[in-house]
């Protein structure tokens, strides 16, 4: 075992090697292509960060969000005062902070949607009704599913309503929209309203959760903290606290309203009356910075690579197969950067008001080489709502060579009604299979000598690079490139010039995992990857 391991310490310097040349010759041919084509690239705007400098701002969602930052911040700075000088102030617990919460997420929600807000408060009107009638019914669960997907449906394919349906003397409302479409928005209500539907039906149940045994295996709750499973599991089952400004508060709550993170009701519901305890003062402080500097982080990479811009230009199909490469990777670090920095800003706000919420991306793109691994740590808040909501009640780990197929569905469905996104999730799921069959063969196999780890070890860094190969095509099909996109990106790297960087990308995602496998070894001190 010793020769073993000084094996694996040679391996690792040339896996640094290795990666230090990679990337170095990645970041020489993304700076040249930013050069040679920026007069033909759409969506760049002048910098201010570096003089001479055009910002790739072709991505709408981060350019509507950094456009905002400045009114966003204004109001996060007034709401956190108002709301957190009012609690310390009149000693305000889960009640009062629900009516005032509730009373700054209306004023909120009435810039973003104008009169449309009527159409978010009937729906949700409407659903607190049915969990309060029906939540003791066994059917429930299906009566909850259908009522929020039948409207999660049909504000996508109306668009969200025009007023004129309801008569012309209403006409006139639909010129005062407000600057954001509700319908979009509405999507994270529809889960939060699931969530309070299911969390309010479980509570009139008996608990099946064991709070001295969660104690005695929970640091944190050793700790004298409470930890998020605590909050979520212990919950609000009676009626008198399920009351509807509670609940129209869960929905709308301002600083979660807008990209989450997602949390539970009940997870929510208890920290509205004690606000968390598991992060202090300066932790928040120094979570704050961190999102600043990864801000920073951000407009460097902006000013200096325009991966988004040659996607949305459609220029990448000019571009040679190494280079199609070093954009689509650039693509995907970028969408990471810009989703790690809306959740985080957001989770953030939250925080600072007392309400802690899972963080949605607590992994780097560049360290995960599994699928599995990959979705419990992109938007992983969403993830746990749909273990909880959907995977767990359709039977878990029971049926999940077909629960993944609905999962992932609904994700898609979820996010919009595309065929590019379900070519996405059909695409997730497939790749998925084979790997959950690997993952249940491995688990049985006992490795029982030091080249019985080095064969298993190889064996996982080569599953791996067929991962991270098929989650990049699954991604860019869905969220970039479209199924066409993707088929001339495949057929980039079957051709002749083409097929020799094929290896040379699945040779560095073969090295990847194996970094990553260090990494690990370095965290946990065991000899193999989990």
């Amino acid at each position: 075992m010793d020769r073993y391991a000084k094996w694996k310490q040679r391996e690792l310097l040339l896996i640094l090697f290795y990666a230090v040349a990679f990337y170095a010759y990645a970041l020489r041919i993304s700076l040249r292509l930013s050069h040679d084509h920026y007069l033909k690239l759409r969506g760049l705007a002048p910098g201010w960060l570096i003089p001479n400098r055009r910002n790739d701002v072709s991505d709408a969602q981060w350019r509507n969000f950094r456009g905002n930052l400045p009114i966003l911040s204004f109001v996060f700075a007034v709401f956190t005062v108002i709301a957190n000088g009012f609690r310390s102030l009149f000693k305000l617990k889960a009640k009062g902070m629900a009516i005032l919460w509730l009373s700054l997420s209306l004023v909120y929600l009435t810039y973003l949607h104008g009169a449309c807000v009527v159409y978010i408060l009937s729906i949700a009107t409407a659903n607190f009704l049915l969990v309060k009638v029906f939540a003791r019914r066994n059917y429930f669960p299906f009566m909850l599913w259908a009522f929020n997907l039948f409207f999660l449906l049909c504000n996508r394919i109306y668009e969200g309503y025009s007023f004129s349906i309801f008569g012309r003397q209403f006409e006139f409302l639909d010129n005062f929209r407000g600057t954001f479409r509700w319908h979009i928005c509405f999507n994270f209500v529809v889960l939060r309203m699931i969530s309070f539907g299911y969390d309010y039906h479980w509570g009139q149940l008996d608990s099946h959760f064991d709070l001295e045994k969660h104690v005695t295996r929970c640091s944190l709750c050793k700790s004298g903290k409470t930890c998020y499973v605590v909050r979520q599991e212990k919950g609000v089952a009676s009626d008198s606290s399920c009351n509807f400004a509670l609940y129209l508060c869960y929905l709308v709550y301002a600083p979660l309203y807008l990209a989450g993170p997602i949390i539970s009701f009940n997870a929510f519901a208890s920290q509205l009356d004690v606000p968390q305890n598991t992060h202090s003062v300066k932790d928040v402080a120094r979570y704050g910075l961190r999102w600043l500097f990864s801000f920073l982080l951000m407009e460097l990479m902006t000013q200096f690579f325009y991966y988004n811009a040659f996607v949305i230009s459609g220029l990448w199909r000019e571009l040679s197969p190494v280079e199609i490469f070093i954009v689509g990777y650039g693509v995907l670090n970028f969408m990471w950067l810009k989703f790690l920095l809306l959740w985080r800003y957001f989770r953030f706000w939250s925080l600072v008001n007392g309400i802690e919420t899972v963080e949605n991306m607590p992994n780097c793109i560049n360290n995960c080489y599994s699928l599995e691994t990959f979705w419990k740590t992109w938007h992983a808040s969403f993830n746990r709502w749909l273990i909880r909501y959907m995977y767990i009640p359709l039977g878990g780990s029971r049926r999940k060579f077909l629960n993944v197929w609905v999962v992932f569905t609904f994700v898609a469905v979820w996010h919009d009604l595309e065929w590019k996104l379900l070519s996405w999730a059909w695409l997730t799921c497939l790749f998925f299979m084979p790997e959950m069959l690997l993952k249940s063969a491995s688990n049985a196999f006992k490795v029982q000598s030091a080249f019985g780890e080095f064969l298993l070890r190889e064996l996982k860094a080569l599953s791996g690079a067929v991962t991270i190969t098929c989650l990049m095509m699954a991604n860019l099909a869905g969220y970039v490139i479209g199924p066409s996109g993707l088929s001339l990106f495949v057929s980039s790297f079957l051709s002749r010039e083409g097929l020799p960087i094929l290896g040379g990308v699945f040779f560095s995602f073969y090295v990847g995992t194996k970094l990553m496998f260090h990494i690990q070894d370095l965290r946990s001190g065991v000899h193999s990857p989990r």
